[in-house]
């Protein structure tokens, strides 16, 4: 099986000036009349726009990312499109709490990430939106461990409603997620399993700072790698600041 990729980025690395965005998403982006929706879409793009420099080992500076378009598809799902042709690349965007990640795959396969922060969510949330399953499963866990699954199980359906193109339209109840398990790889991630809409998803899950992480693809992918940045290009960004 061939990696999810990602990269994970927060406001702060995000350049003042726009010109990493193409003429048409400038347009978009003047088009925002909040600052808080201006400032998670800069964000997104802007991890996403990295992640895929990174991931096809494009030329490291902003006239690179300024010919790079992310779209959204008519179901809200993003592709990326460079020098207004469809690149050959997949991949899923989330925000949340000032940082956000891109997963980044080859073409040809159906992907979806989350990042929740981790928090107690209420018996009415986990009644509301899980399986009996899952909340017998919520259940059985012990009060110090409750909010981190709740949050896996929250993120989990997130990445695979991502990855049928469907987001929050579809019944999260019919999204099932079985956590499996197994001791983590070096890098924290551990495995899941999501059954959603008659599919199958494997998938992976990751705590760190306070946040869970979730990865989910159909055909299922090795364990994510983390994605860095070329350090001219790095360069390059901090001397725009």
């Amino acid at each position: 099986m061939k990696h999810i990729y990602w990269l994970g980025q927060t406001e702060t690395d995000v350049p003042a000036e726009n010109d990493w965005l193409s003429v048409s998403e400038c347009v978009r982006l003047n088009g925002m009349h909040f600052a808080k929706r201006r400032d998670d879409w800069r964000l997104g793009r802007w991890t996403a726009k990295c992640a895929v420099v990174s991931f096809l080992n494009l030329p490291a500076d902003t006239q690179s990312l300024a010919r790079i378009e992310i779209c959204p598809a008519s179901s809200g799902a993003p592709e990326v499109f460079i020098a207004n042709e469809s690149a050959a690349v997949t991949v899923s965007i989330s925000h949340r709490s000032g940082a956000a990640i891109c997963a980044v795959a080859a073409p040809g396969l159906d992907l979806g990430c989350d990042q929740e922060v981790i928090e107690a969510r209420s018996e009415a949330f986990v009644a509301d939106y899980f399986t009996e399953g899952e909340q017998a499963l919520v259940a059985r866990i012990s009060e110090a461990e409750r909010s981190r699954l709740v949050t896996l199980l929250w993120s989990a359906k997130e990445s695979a409603l991502k990855a049928l193109r469907e987001g929050l339209r579809l019944d999260t109840r019919t999204v099932a997620v079985s956590p499996i398990e197994e001791a983590a790889d070096l890098n924290g991630w551990r495995p899941l399993r999501v059954c959603a809409d008659g599919r199958a998803f494997q998938g992976w899950w990751q705590q760190a700072h306070g946040m869970v992480r979730t990865f989910v693809a159909d055909p299922p992918l090795d364990s994510p790698i983390l994605l860095s940045m070329p350090t001219r290009f790095l360069d390059c960004v901090s001397l725009s600041r």
